[in-house]
């Protein structure tokens, strides 16, 4: 077992442009990371394995709901700290980050913008301390980057709906006890519902032969007449920007994780290159090799500066979706582009479990893809600057 000797680049002093807060929760995160991700993440990813043992540490450094108000047991944190915690984790692993980031964005964030008070109080406090584990129910096996044409749907039956469908690519899915589901009423309106294991019908079998995200748990929601209470319907908000306001949580704590993904990739290059001896000098004393090293600091700390905007931007209620969908593009490509690099510098010793770079690479894979492909947040883009929609 190697030790975590991960060093955070800084090339710009972007801590000077944090509280002293942000920075108590940066270091917690990250210490928590090194004392309890790091050792153990090769092992659980070679096995394909979620480490179930590390949810009490998440709940611990507030991983869960960072923002949610302190009343519903979350920590009451502002954006960039959220941001902090989740590029720390995905530091440690891009499927430790998800399951935290579908706690807080995709579980938590629509009981509390959208629930009632009954519901905040029944789901939000076990959900901040890891007693529960909640999933997301957005994607279908033939609706991904299109979830308005989902055909999940429920039927209201007088003392309670009946729901049918399934859901496809559900982070945190084999070991939920809640899912929020998004699901068509009888006149197409969609609408967010509780379903919670043990109701009848209601089942969550596991994806298995993942080459990303390994060790994260991913599986189905299948919906077989399943009677969910009248009580458990979300009716804050309805229609598809009820879903597509989580996901910009989630879109914005991902554009802060592939930091932590890219940082540890360009760390270990530039330790690895330091010390590998050829021709009698390490390769980091060659013009190939600084190249490689020099980009990677530069796109790291363009990454860094956009994220802390965008937290700010989020901090004063600003940020746009379309702004959100831009760095979460630009950072993950910067990330899987800086994994690619990173590997190189290694050789062969890359493709390796004794360094993360592999492990990286293939996360970031699913990460680029997941929650907005890269080819639709572009187009997110391109419609907010030419006001064009071109998406079909």
């Amino acid at each position: 077992m190697k030790p975590d000797l991960f060093e955070a680049p800084d090339y710009y002093q972007i801590d000077e442009l944090l509280s002293d807060e942000h920075k108590l929760v940066r270091d917690a995160a990250r210490s928590w990371v090194k004392r309890e991700v790091s050792p153990i993440i090769e092992e659980y990813a070679q096995r394909a394995e979620f480490p179930n043992q590390i949810i009490k540490g998440l709940a611990e450094i507030g991983a869960f709901g960072p923002y949610i108000p302190e009343e519903y047991g979350g920590a009451g944190l502002d954006q960039i700290s959220y941001g902090l915690i989740m590029q720390e984790i995905e530091r440690g692993d891009s499927g430790v980050r998800s399951t935290s980031s579908v706690q807080s964005s995709l579980v938590m964030y629509p009981i509390w913008k959208y629930g009632n008070e009954e519901q905040r109080k029944k789901y939000l406090p076990k959900l901040a301390s890891g007693e529960f584990m909640g999933c997301f129910g957005l994607t279908e096996p033939d609706h991904g980057s299109n979830p308005g044409g989902m055909t999940t749907n429920f039927k209201d039956k007088g003392d309670h709906y009946l729901l049918n469908g399934a859901k496809l690519w559900i982070s945190n899915a084999p070991f939920a006890d809640i899912a929020v589901v998004w699901a068509k009423d009888e006149e197409g309106r969609i609408h967010g519902l509780v379903v919670e294991r043990g109701m009848e019908g209601f089942s969550t079998p596991e994806t298995h032969n993942k080459w990303s995200l390994r060790a994260s748990a991913t599986g189905e929601l299948i919906f077989d007449n399943v009677k969910v209470p009248k009580e458990n319907l979300l009716r804050g908000k309805s229609g598809l920007g009820a879903p597509l306001g989580c996901l910009d949580s989630a879109r914005y704590g991902i554009a802060w994780g592939a930091i932590g993904a890219a940082m540890d990739c360009y760390d270990t290059a530039l330790r690895y290159a330091k010390e590998r001896i050829q021709f009698d000098k390490p390769i980091a004393a060659t013009q190939l090799q600084q190249k490689k090293l020099a980009e990677m600091i530069t796109e790291i700390t363009k990454a860094q500066l956009m994220a802390w905007r965008l937290g700010v931007l989020r901090n004063e209620g600003k940020a746009t979706s379309a702004q959100i969908s831009m760095a979460k593009r630009n950072n993950v490509e910067m990330a899987i582009k800086i994994a690619r690099e990173a590997r190189q510098v290694l050789g062969g010793m890359g493709i390796t479990g004794e360094y993360s770079i592999m492990r990286h690479m293939m996360n970031l894979e699913s990460v680029i893809t997941y929650e907005g492909t890269h080819d639709i947040h572009l187009l997110i883009t391109g419609m907010d600057i030419t006001g064009f929609p071109a998406f079909k």
